[in-house]
């Protein structure tokens, strides 16, 4: 399967902005036998959480149709990161997916809102685990930037088969350590592709002035090996992934046959 991940530069609350840049990218920089592109989160806005009442999307009204629209003319699916979103008056951080035929694959909001960005202020946290889809009968899910830091989050669709989870994110340099050491281990662990998508750029939220959103999008194959990674500026990566060294990884460890919920604990 051959993935282009566009790590790009979000510029917060210029979504009119931001969507001539992504189409700009489709026009010039998709290659023609790519199979699926990857955009980073937040890619509306980005982190102008102070106007995103009035800012946000609704329902999807704006961000579907536009990607839908690139979806077809392009004859791509599209791992859409994410948007704000309004729903019955709440905000949320919605991920979402479209196949080349225009097809609503998949929408999720973010689970765990980042206390650091007081994000808890602004949106609200959805509360249903990330589930399984198919692209090109693959199945694969989608999870976004602060979720990675649980690994319960991903342990689910893995379970149930994706050969790849894809995260979107803006994730800052400060931990920028965090990030790589944390894509690694969920690949790891679950013995799956790992396929992270992230921006660069100013960080545009008033408690992290001066930090910088750090880059590094990357594709992690099954045994924690690091394919392709991108440094701290814009920059496309092109990568083919070989499905078939799931299968060969989760043969090798055979981590799911030896699982053993009947012991584990969770605190509550």
């Amino acid at each position: 399967m051959k993935i282009q991940l566009f790590q790009i530069e979000i510029i917060g609350g210029e979504v009119e902005q931001n969507e001539n840049r992504i189409k700009a990218l489709f026009e010039e920089k998709l290659e023609a036998d790519t199979e699926v592109v990857v955009i980073p989160e937040m890619w509306n806005n980005g982190y102008d959480l102070q106007h995103l009442e009035e800012q946000a999307d609704i329902d999807l009204t704006r961000s579907l149709p536009f990607i839908q629209c690139l979806a077809v003319k392009h004859n791509v699916d599209i791992i859409a990161g994410s948007v704000s979103n309004k729903r019955e008056d709440n905000i949320y951080n919605t991920a979402f997916a479209v196949s080349k035929t225009g097809e609503l694959l998949y929408q999720k909001d973010k689970i765990h809102l980042v206390p650091m960005l007081d994000e808890h202020h602004y949106l609200t946290a959805g509360n249903d685990v990330p589930d399984v889809f198919e692209i090109n009968d693959t199945k694969v899910s989608q999870i976004i930037c602060y979720d990675l830091r649980f690994p319960e989050i991903t342990r689910y669709p893995s379970f149930k088969g994706a050969k790849i989870i894809f995260y979107v994110a803006q994730w800052t340099t400060k931990n920028l350590n965090h990030w790589r050491s944390l894509l690694k281990a969920r690949a790891i662990e679950n013995c799956v592709y790992v396929i992270a998508c992230n921006s660069v750029g100013d960080v545009n939220n008033e408690n992290h002035v001066g930090n910088t959103y750090a880059g590094h999008s990357m594709v992690i194959d099954p045994n924690g090996n690091i394919v392709e990674e991108a440094d701290n500026q814009e920059e496309i990566i092109t990568v083919e992934v070989d499905l078939q060294k799931v299968a060969e990884q989760q043969q090798k460890i055979p981590i799911f046959k030896n699982l053993r919920p009947d012991v584990y604990k969770y605190a509550k």
